[in-house]
């Protein structure tokens, strides 16, 4: 069986924020934006990859629920992969816009490998990993709790 994952759904206070963010930091394509902006959709998203988008949830979909099942959000974060110049690339629009690495750059264990990683949040306070994989770091030892 070969799988591959499809979506990710995430729960956000405020769209434009959140378009904004994935849109001008990330440099991800919204989907269905202009759709959802004229009620003929019921939320936007962004896609990651041909395979994979992530769908932005505005607060009237979640927050009842979310109320009903406090502590039920298991989501510890998502990882980006990209090449080492997007992730230079990124790293400098998250500086340039304010935004605050958590953690990194270091080399953790992924879908392909030991890969260099740093961590972030979007507007809603989701943890993002992006990593890079190289050669050289395939070589280095790995941390736990990658």
């Amino acid at each position: 069986m070969k799988l591959s994952i499809d979506h990710i759904v995430l729960n956000v206070e405020e769209i434009s924020k959140s378009i904004d963010f994935y849109t001008g930091v990330l440099l991800l394509q919204s989907e269905r934006l202009s759709e959802y902006q004229k009620n003929e959709a019921p939320f936007p998203s962004v896609r990651i990859n041909s395979d994979t988008i992530i769908d932005l949830f505005p607060k009237h979909m979640w927050a009842t629920e979310a109320q009903q099942n406090k502590g039920q959000g298991n989501l510890n974060h998502f990882c980006l992969a990209m090449s080492k110049e997007d992730w230079l690339l990124l790293t400098e629009r998250l500086q340039s816009n304010g935004i605050r690495i958590e953690a990194g750059p270091v080399n953790r264990f992924g879908a392909n490998g030991v890969g260099t990683s740093i961590y972030f949040r979007d507007p809603d306070g989701n943890q993002i990993e992006a990593r890079y994989y190289s050669k050289e770091d395939a070589a280095d030892s790995c941390l736990l709790g990658s």
